[in-house]
Order: C-alpha cells, then sequence, then structure tokens
C-alpha cells in the first residue's frame, strides 16, 4: 500500500528535524504542512532532504493543514495517509501500528484513552480531558462509534474513503465535522491505543477558544452543523 505521512506544522523548529529523521526509517513519501510559522521552521525545512512542503503565507488553522493533506493525498495517487503531530506529541515508533491496521479499516485513530491509567495522567491539562470527553460522550450518543478520544491527531486513513468526505472546517473542530461523516457514511473504523504525551502543557489554542467555555460550544456546534445535514436524527447536543 502506497502511504503518505502528512505532519501539520505551526512553530515546530525545535522539533521537526528530529521527528522527520525518525519517521524517514519507514521509507515513506513525507509531506510537511507548514501553517504560516514564524519562527524559523520553514528554514529548518529547507535543509532536509526527500520531503515534500505546503506553506501557507499565514496561519490558515489546524483543520485547514489536514484538508490540504488529504487534497496532496488524493491528488498524488496515494492509497493511505497518516496524519502525525510534530511536536513531540506522537511517537514515530508507532506508525507500524497504523501501517499494520490500515488495510483493514477506514480510519485507523490513535487513542491516548483507550489504556484506563492514561485517564489519570497528572500532565493531562483538565480542561482539554473534561472538554474531550464531553465531545467524545456527545458523539458516541449521536453515533454509536463508541469513540474514546475524539481529538488524537494520530490517525491512517484510506484515500478511498477520503473522496467520500466533503470536509470544510479549517479549525481545530475539524475532526468533530469528521466523525459525524464517518458516522453517515458507515465508514469502518478501528481505535489503537498510542502514548499519551504532554510535555508542553502550556501550549494554548490562541484566541478565544483559550477560554474552555468557548472551545466547548465551539465544538458543540460543528456537531449541531453536521446533524442537521441528516434527517436521520435530532440529538440535543
Amino acid at each position: 500500500m502506497n502511504t503518505l505521512i502528512a505532519l501539520p506544522a505551526f512553530n515546530e523548529k525545535k522539533d521537526i528535524g528530529f521527528i522527520i529523521s525518525q519517521i524517514k526509517k519507514y521509507d515513506l513519501d513525507i509531506l510537511v504542512i507548514d501553517d504560516g510559522s514564524t519562527d524559523g521552521t520553514q528554514e529548518q525545512l529547507s535543509k532536509i532532504d526527500n520531503i515534500n512542503t505546503i506553506v501557507h503565507e499565514w496561519n490558515l488553522g489546524y483543520g485547514h493543514t489536514i484538508i490540504d493533506a488529504f487534497k496532496y493525498g488524493i491528488s498524488n495517487g496515494y492509497d493511505s495517509i497518516i496524519t502525525m503531530d510534530c511536536d513531540g506529541q506522537h511517537i514515530p515508533d508507532e506508525i507500524q501500528i497504523f501501517l499494520t491496521q490500515i488495510a483493514n479499516y477506514d480510519i485507523v485513530s490513535g487513542s491516548r484513552y483507550l489504556i484506563e491509567y492514561n485517564k489519570h495522567n497528572p500532565k493531562i491539562p483538565p480542561d482539554r480531558y473534561a472538554i474531550n470527553m464531553e465531545i467524545t460522550r456527545i458523539l458516541n450518543k449521536i453515533t454509536k462509534l463508541n469513540l474514546t478520544d475524539s481529538f488524537c491527531g494520530f490517525k491512517a486513513y484510506k484515500i478511498d474513503a477520503l473522496k467520500k468526505m466533503k470536509l470544510t472546517e479549517t479549525g481545530y473542530g475539524m475532526p468533530l465535522q469528521l466523525w459525524m461523516q464517518v458516522w453517515k457514511l458507515g465508514l469502518r473504523i478501528k481505535e489503537m491505543p498510542v502514548k499519551l504525551i504532554y510535555d508542553n502543557t502550556s501550549r494554548s489554542f490562541s484566541g478565544e477558544l483559550d477560554n474552555p467555555a468557548t472551545r466547548l460550544k465551539y465544538y458543540k456546534e460543528i456537531i449541531k452543523k453536521e446533524m442537521n445535514k441528516d434527517t436521520r436524527s435530532r440529538v440535543t447536543v
């Protein structure tokens, strides 16, 4: 299976070189989407051979970077795509988990909370965990997908499944639009446990989304919007 590794990047100069060096041992094509970095990330990338890049002149949002990666994977004839963060929260050695599973599913999604004791890790920012659990509960109520982690960015996707989707959400809530469309399309999914790492607990969402109440409201609005496109279900969010 012809697989692309896609890395969304925003101000990742510190870690991106090491992360890419670890990924290269899998001999897979690498795409980095630099979302308007201002810290020298692009200069760092220019020193690395045999990678492909998409550069946004300014920050367009996490969802936009992932959608760009999907479009690249589709237009360049890949069979599957793996997305992973390059800030040290995802371990390149776990790529093998996704490579071995994606042949059997449409989407294989990493979960930091399939392992019960991870839920009690003191490094987890309390508001992020609480919001993840609330949004996961709402999604499961609607879709019966039995997710444990709505927001993990470490995922593998079949390109044929991505071709069926119409993803438009450019912000951090894009995964919720994706899960709602996964449900509507009846795609085959599997969650796999991945390591839970929070080395930078002070990292912000920037702007009004740093407020947990605002962030939760935004996420719920995305779910409502997707749900209202479907007459099968009307669930209070």
